[in-house]
């Protein structure tokens, strides 16, 4: 897991337009698992481009507070199929 808000931010700068697939917590026990490929990131948030075939809309937007509390969780999608944490 990085260790700061900046390490994060570092982490996804540098995979931008790589697809990722997006572990989330849903509220009650729900977690919701999204596929899609990092858009933008912006000083606070960070916006994913979702699957429009699995979605029915176009893009969430998260912030690296999330990804530090373990809320949301980053697996990098490889070219064969393989998932890694990304962060």
């Amino acid at each position: 897991m990085a260790k700061s808000l900046i390490d994060i931010k570092r982490a996804l700068d540098q995979n931008v337009g790589k697809q990722i697939t997006i572990k989330a917590n849903g509220g009650r026990r729900k977690t919701l698992e999204r596929c899609g490929m990092i858009e933008e990131t912006y000083p606070s948030v960070f916006i994913v481009k979702l699957d429009e075939t699995q979605n029915a809309f176009e893009r969430v937007s998260y912030s690296y507070a999330d990804v530090l509390t373990e809320t949301v969780e980053l697996l990098l999608t490889g070219e064969n199929g393989s998932k890694a944490t990304l962060i």
